[in-house]
């Protein structure tokens, strides 16, 4: 835990790291815990947190309780609604603060959005294509990146929408793109099988990181930046090494095309989602798989972990949605009430919520341990493909086919 809010930084690296371990054990949620008990608990657990330590750690899990609750009970409302593109739009994605968002659409631009207004500051235009694949550089949130159907990626400023760069060299359409989170390096998948790595600050490519035999659908850094996973059509997911470009492993287990791919917060797991209807928990550190989540009737369209990654969320063509706990690899619950294929799922920052976007031109929150579904959001008049909340849970981001966005909050 660094310094926040003016408290000393008096915990170690490694004293950090004990305590947020201990604080993110699965046996009860924190936002309920006695904290002198849990206190108590960690010390037992951790040499390293002394009693000249206790009062610090007390107050660190007295703000993490008032984080936690914050926007426990919100209920959203339509804030604004944006008639945004032309055409279809393909994406939506909001900046770490929540300030800014951006929309990716057919009509070949990407739009940016001030959130806490709804107004448009820029529209990106240069791509030949369909912009497919849109990125803030976040935790920063000064760049923002675009894959296009026209081959080429493009880096843009988000304070003045300048065009830095325009990435060339796939040799097809881009379909999925990630940032490092230290921002040196943008990350892009494409139809031709490979996935390239760009020094944002050059331009110029890093590495290509061949052996996939389809096209990439999924790709997602580690924390420090060393490994990016990626998942295929060919119903393969690699993890590579971003310095090299060689592949540490394969995880070689599912029988239908990859849907989406991406490690849990220390980085020690990987959860991957598949059309063959099950999603897969595999060790990051040697490639080995740990569970087969099951349970679905048809495909799964995206997996995630929660923030602490002790829960996973997984998504269905056939309308419903599961949680699961990644420490026993058992289903949780089941959040039933779509009425079409969940295209998008994710946790809110506290993990206490879930959301999810549907064909049925809905989207829904539930509550993560129960499955109960707390709110309907309806407007759309065609499918919504991406949602999102912004950091601090009270607002959420809705895109659909139907050319608009919605501003919830």
């Amino acid at each position: 835990m660094g310094r926040s809010g003016g408290e000393p930084n008096l915990l170690s690296s490694g004293q950090q790291c004990s305590l947020l371990i201990c604080m993110t054990c699965p046996a009860l949620p924190i936002s309920c815990t006695d904290v002198n008990d849990l206190v108590g608990e960690i010390r037992r657990a951790e040499p390293l947190i002394t009693a000249s330590r206790s009062d610090l750690v007390r107050r660190l899990i007295q703000r993490l309780q008032e984080k936690l609750r914050q926007h426990s009970d919100h209920t959203f409302y339509l804030f604004k609604l944006l008639r945004a593109h032309i055409l279809p739009l393909t994406n939506v994605a909001l900046n770490k603060s929540g300030s800014r968002f951006i929309t990716g659409s057919y009509d070949r631009t990407c739009k940016v959005w001030h959130s806490l207004s709804g107004t448009p500051l820029h529209t990106l235009r240069g791509h030949g294509n369909v912009v497919y694949a849109i990125a803030f550089n976040n935790p920063y949130g000064d760049k923002i990146a675009t894959g296009s159907f026209d081959k080429t990626c493009k880096l843009w400023s988000v304070e003045t929408g300048t065009c830095y760069h325009t990435f060339r060299g796939h040799t097809a359409e881009i379909m999925c793109l990630s940032f490092n989170p230290q921002s040196t390096l943008v990350a892009t998948g494409g139809v031709d099988t490979t996935a390239k790595l760009w020094d944002i600050q050059s331009g110029e490519e890093v590495l290509t990181l061949t052996g996939h035999s389809a096209e990439l659908v999924s790709l997602s850094f580690n924390t420090s930046g060393d490994r990016i996973v990626s998942g295929s059509l060919d119903y393969t997911v690699v993890i590579w090494d971003t310095l090299t470009g060689r592949k540490v492993y394969t995880l070689i287990g599912h029988c239908a095309e990859i849907s989406s791919a991406v490690f849990n917060w220390d980085c020690s797991m990987v959860v991957t989602g598949s059309v063959d209807r099950t999603s897969m928990l595999w060790d990051a550190t040697n490639g080995k798989c740990l569970a087969v989540l099951t349970g679905h009737s048809d495909g799964i369209m995206q997996s995630c972990f929660d923030c602490t990654g002790k829960l996973v969320a997984t998504a269905s063509a056939d309308g419903t949605a599961r949680i699961f706990s990644a420490v026993t690899r058992k289903c949780i619950t089941k959040l039933e009430g779509h009425e079409g294929a969940i295209l998008q799922i994710s946790f809110n920052p506290q993990g206490n919520r879930v959301l999810t976007g549907s064909s049925d031109k809905t989207a829904r929150i539930w509550d993560a341990q129960t499955g109960q579904c707390l709110q309907v959001l309806e407007g759309h008049k065609d499918e919504i493909f991406s949602c999102a909340f912004n950091y601090k849970g009270n607002m959420i981001v809705t895109g659909s086919r139907d050319h608009t966005c919605r501003i919830w909050r």
